[in-house]
């Protein structure tokens, strides 16, 4: 990595910081829904057309909402051969699977990426997310690692992937601090199992449903120079690597922030868990409540709530988060 970068303000560690505050700060009462779901639809959509600049944070949520889900039909149709043979019962758990060869763990990463990072959600959720702040001045941190936000056109420049990209893979080598593109990999493992392209170039199970739940071991991915095997580049422990592109990212979130304080800044969370809520609920809360302009809106399946503290600065709408974005751009009250 380039020294210059450990100069580059850092907002992952800024944020994380934030999210710990958040934890000391509030220790009082948590507020759920309190309007009308109309009211709630028409307050969020007046904040979004007077806010000065919108900070959106992405969980997994928002691509549940656009169809990415890792169960059900979706699993079924993808992962059938590993399903008879391993017993796993939804894609995450088949990510950590172990698998008795290391060709069988990259047949399953293979399918588990491409259908995951190479093909569109079936929901357009996030090209209407787009449409709703279309032409306001807008930045989005997502713990999200399946291109969604670029796939729908968002500006990449105004994108912080905090934890990775299924789209790249890295060295377990914790000197080698870039990422490799793999793209080309992914096409080749999914012809190497038998997975045959449709007319738009989509690849599906050919119609005699012969597919192999494994690669040549030659196709294994590796380093271009040591030869080493690669792994993926998602956040799991301190080997996770931060390439050129992740710091600049992060200091773009960082500026973002700067640029913005003291200004009526709506913080946008959609999808978030309580998995990672440092990253970005909590240090959204600790920003509200130290901005007086700001407002503060969450939008979740089903733990839509804020801190007391900022009750009067926010609005909770529970559901199906693509449900709300689309009450919100027809809204005409």
């Amino acid at each position: 990595m380039n020294q210059s970068f450990n100069e580059l303000p850092n907002g992952y560690l800024e944020t994380i910081s934030r999210g710990i505050d958040a934890v000391r700060r509030f220790h009082g009462g948590f507020c759920g829904e309190t309007l009308t779901r109309e009211e709630a639809v028409g307050k969020l959509k007046k904040e979004i057309e007077t806010a000065d600049a919108i900070l959106i944070g992405a969980g997994a949520g928002l691509s549940t909402a656009a169809g990415f889900v890792y169960t059900g039909d979706r699993f079924m149709k993808w992962f059938p051969d590993f399903i008879r043979t391993y017993g796993i019962r939804d894609m995450y758990e088949g990510g950590f699977y172990p698998y008795p060869s290391r060709e069988i763990f990259w047949a399953y990463w293979a399918r588990y990426i491409y259908i995951n990072r190479y093909l569109d959600p079936p929901k357009p959720v996030y090209e209407e997310l787009l449409s709703l702040i279309n032409g306001r001045d807008y930045f989005v941190i997502t713990t999200n690692v399946d291109h969604c936000f670029q796939k729908a056109g968002f500006d990449k420049k105004r994108l912080f992937y905090t934890q990775g990209d299924y789209g790249l893979f890295q060295s377990t080598d914790p000197d080698d601090r870039n990422t490799y593109d793999n793209r080309n990999w992914i096409m080749r493992a999914m012809e190497a199992q038998g997975f045959v392209r449709n007319e738009e170039g989509v690849f599906e199970i050919s119609e005699k449903g012969e597919i192999m739940a494994e690669i040549p071991t030659e196709l294994i991915p590796r380093h271009p120079v040591s030869g080493k095997e690669l792994t993926t580049n998602l956040r799991s422990d301190d080997r996770f690597v931060e390439d050129e592109g992740w710091y600049k990212a992060s200091a773009a979130y960082a500026d973002f922030i700067r640029e913005h304080n003291g200004k009526h800044v709506l913080f946008l969370e959609i999808g978030v868990g309580n998995n990672t809520p440092v990253i970005i609920k909590y240090p959204f809360w600790q920003m509200t409540d130290e901005n007086p302009r700001a407002f503060y809106a969450c939008l979740n399946y089903s733990e839509a709530y804020c801190p007391s503290q900022i009750k009067d600065r926010s609005v909770c709408i529970e559901g199906d988060s693509g449900e709300v974005i689309r009450e919100i751009l027809r809204y005409d009250g």
